[in-house]
């Protein structure tokens, strides 16, 4: 199976009944300011670039924002920030992602969620996460190049260890904890480098800044780089 063939599996699932009713039921409410919009309203496929050694996790989609436009952190003011931390590190050919057909292009990046529907409140049932994650399992083994890993939130990283068990990676001792800017070396040779979500109740508490943001990408653009020039003399 491939990335895309991956994909159009995952916007067909019908797994989680209860996010299957929200997802629908908000795309035909919808919200005032986006009244004329014709929301999106199925799974939100993950997407990027197919030879990407940067995989970044997001939580799910918004009700309001990947819902609506179809692509993840599109539409939303986590997007935002997002996009132009991609941007700035050269992993975006543009700093905006606001609907489907904008033009976007990720470089090196492949962005993936825990979960492909958005949950009432934002807040997933453990059953439901656990019914995405053989997709975000089959997305590491088809990503060849893999060699970076930045789960956004504690929930993501909770996956990201899941998905290290299931597919046998050997994990550090003590195991690794959710901390916002940590450097974790597997020994498979991938790195997690975990950050807080760009969402609005961290980005509006302070609790993660801009400044902070960038950190991540800038040690990941210098890791890949390393990575690249240790590759030059072998």
């Amino acid at each position: 199976m491939t990335l895309a063939q991956l994909q159009k599996k995952i916007v067909r699932c019908t797994k989680c009944p209860r996010l299957v009713t929200y997802r629908k039921d908000v795309a035909v409410k919808k919200v005032r300011r986006f009244q004329n919009d014709d929301y999106w309203g199925k799974p939100v496929p993950s997407f990027g670039d197919p030879q990407a050694r940067l995989l970044l996790i997001g939580l799910a989609p918004a009700a309001h924002g990947g819902n609506r436009t179809g692509r993840a952190f599109t539409g939303d003011r986590s997007g935002a920030w997002l996009y132009d931390a991609l941007y700035q590190y050269g992993f975006a050919n543009q700093p905006t992602s606001e609907h489907r057909g904008d033009g976007l292009q990720l470089h090196d990046c492949y962005i993936a969620q825990v979960l492909h529907c958005a949950p009432p409140a934002n807040q997933p049932t453990r059953e439901e996460t656990l019914h995405c994650q053989p997709y975000l399992l089959q997305e590491w083994e088809l990503l060849s190049r893999l060699q970076l890993i930045i789960p956004l939130g504690k929930i993501a990283f909770d996956a990201c260890l899941r998905v290290c068990r299931e597919l046998s990676y050997p994990l550090p001792n003590p195991l690794p904890r959710f901390t916002h800017g940590a450097f974790y070396p597997l020994d498979n040779g991938i790195v997690l480098l975990p950050s807080y979500h760009p969402s609005q109740q961290n980005t509006q508490t302070g609790r993660l800044t801009r400044d902070m943001f960038y950190h991540i990408f800038a040690q990941a653009r210098a890791h890949l780089s390393s990575q690249s020039r240790m590759t030059q003399y072998t």
